[in-house]
């Protein structure tokens, strides 16, 4: 197997702009509170082992339940999420398996329905943001738990 290449050591500048971005968009108090669904999701679809790992140590801190973790992959047919969980969800997975035609309306009204314009503005760019992290991520093959010291994600107790 071919050893990878540090991206983050080697575009320095590219990747503290990029963490701002992320950092910007994680105070928000909307993505505050439902991020992890969306970067879990979007990592778990993406096949992107480091962000699936981060993503659910970073839940388990932020006081998600277990259960419902293990329940992302089947949001569809749990009972653990609400309207506006399902619609995040959706929207997710609508933006980060973008279809040949884009998002079809009946997408759009629907999670529209659950969510501000505001909701569904920042929702979009946390998505392009996790997406983002996960190709580079699966491309240059990230370690998972390699990095939980550094993130504080030893605090997980998941180790």
């Amino acid at each position: 197997m071919s050893q990878r290449l540090d991206y983050y050591k080697l575009s320095p500048d590219a990747a503290q702009k990029y963490v701002e971005f992320n950092n910007l968009l994680h105070k928000k108090p909307f993505l505050a509170q439902y991020g992890h669904l969306v970067t879990l999701r979007a990592s778990q679809l993406n096949g992107c082992a480091f962000c699936v790992d981060m993503h659910v140590k970073e839940a388990r801190i932020h006081g998600e339940r277990e259960l419902r973790l293990h329940h992302v992959t089947v949001w569809r047919e749990s009972p653990l999420f609400s309207a506006k969980e399902r619609a995040i969800l959706e929207w997710t997975e609508a933006l980060t398996h973008l279809g040949a035609h884009g998002v079809s309306d009946a997408i759009f009204d629907s999670v529209r329905a659950e969510l501000s314009d505001e909701e569904l503005a920042d929702l979009s760019f946390l998505i392009v943001a996790i997406n983002g992290w996960n190709r580079l991520s699966v491309a240059f093959r990230a370690v998972p738990g390699s990095a939980d010291k550094i993130y504080g994600l030893d605090k997980a107790g998941l180790a």
